[in-house]
C-alpha cells in the first residue's frame, strides 16, 4: 500500500469514527468511536512521521488529537481493555519513533506501560497485551520486567518464546557491556534455552559471545560447544572468534 492509499484510509477511518459517535446512543458506543478515532489520528501521524511527509508541528497535532480521543475513550469506558490497550499503543509508537530519532522516549514509554498494564489487569489472557507490555519495558531498559509479560504471555502464545530468547540476549548484552561477565553469560544461557535469538533484536549473537567468554576463561571445551551449537544452528561466527579459539585451545574443532 502507497503513502495516498495508506493516508486516505485513515482519513476515512476518521471520518467513520466520527459518525459512529454521531450515532453512538451510550458511553460504550462513545468510547468505542472515540478509541477508533484516536487510533485513525495515531496511525496517520506516525506513518506521516516515519515517512517524513509531513513537518513536526503537523505530526504534534495529529497525535495531539489521537491522544484526546483516547482520553475521551479512556474516560466514558473504564472497564475496557481495548480503550487502555489502544492508547497504549499510540504512547509506545510515539516513544518507538523517538528513539530511531535518537530522542528520549522515556516518557512516553511510561504512560505507555501504564496503559498496557491496566489492559492485562482487565484481561490477564490477552496475549497481545502482555506481548506489548514486555516489548515496551525492553524499550525502557526493563529487562527484568519484560521477562515477567514474556513469561506470562507464553500461557497463551507461543511466540513468547522468541520475545523471551531476545529479552535475555539483549540483557546479557547489557551485562557485557557493563564488564559484568558473569551475569552476562548467564542471561546468553538463557537466551538460547529458549531458542535462537533474533539478530535484528539483539546486537550480540548469543552463542558467539559464551564462546568468547568461555575462552576467555580458559573453558576451550564450553566455548568449542557453543561453537559447535552455533555452527549446527546455522549462526553466524566471526572468523576472529574461530582463530582465537583454534589458537588458544590447541584444537582445531
Amino acid at each position: 500500500m502507497g503513502p495516498t492509499a495508506f493516508l486516505n484510509g485513515r482519513d476515512n477511518d476518521i471520518n467513520n469514527a466520527t459518525q459512529a459517535l454521531e450515532a453512538a446512543r451510550d458511553d460504550v458506543q462513545r468510547a468505542k468511536a472515540y478509541s477508533s478515532r484516536g487510533v485513525a489520528y495515531s496511525e496517520k501521524a506516525r506513518y506521516s512521521r516515519i515517512s517524513k511527509l509531513i513537518p513536526t508541528e503537523e505530526y504534534e497535532r495529529l497525535f495531539d488529537l489521537a491522544m484526546k480521543d483516547h482520553n475521551q475513550a479512556v474516560a466514558l469506558d473504564p472497564a475496557s481493555t481495548q480503550v487502555f490497550f489502544n492508547r497504549a499503543q499510540a504512547n509506545y509508537d510515539r516513544g518507538s519513533l523517538d528513539l530511531v530519532e535518537n530522542k528520549d522516549g522515556k516518557s512516553w514509554f511510561d504512560a505507555a506501560a501504564v496503559d498496557f498494564e491496566q489492559a492485562v489487569k482487565l484481561d490477564p489472557k490477552n496475549s497481545l497485551a502482555l506481548d506489548r507490555l514486555g516489548l515496551t519495558y525492553e524499550s525502557n531498559d526493563q529487562g527484568d520486567k519484560a521477562v515477567q509479560a514474556y513469561t506470562k504471555e507464553l500461557a497463551f502464545d507461543p511466540f513468547a518464546k522468541q520475545r523471551l530468547s531476545d529479552a535475555y540476549c539483549n540483557i546479557g548484552f547489557r551485562h557485557q557491556q557493563k564488564k559484568e561477565i558473569a551475569a552476562a553469560a548467564e542471561a546468553y544461557r538463557k537466551s538460547i534455552e529458549w531458542g535462537a535469538a533474533d539478530d535484528k533484536s539483539c546486537p550480540y549473537e548469543p552463542l558467539e559471545s559464551l564462546a568468547w567468554i568461555y575462552n576467555q576463561d580458559h573453558e576451550y571445551d564450553k566455548a568449542w560447544d557453543a561453537v559447535h551449537h552455533a555452527q549446527k544452528a546455522g549462526r553466524y561466527l566471526t572468523p576472529e572468534l574461530i582463530d582465537r579459539l583454534k589458537k588458544d585451545s590447541q584444537r582445531t574443532d
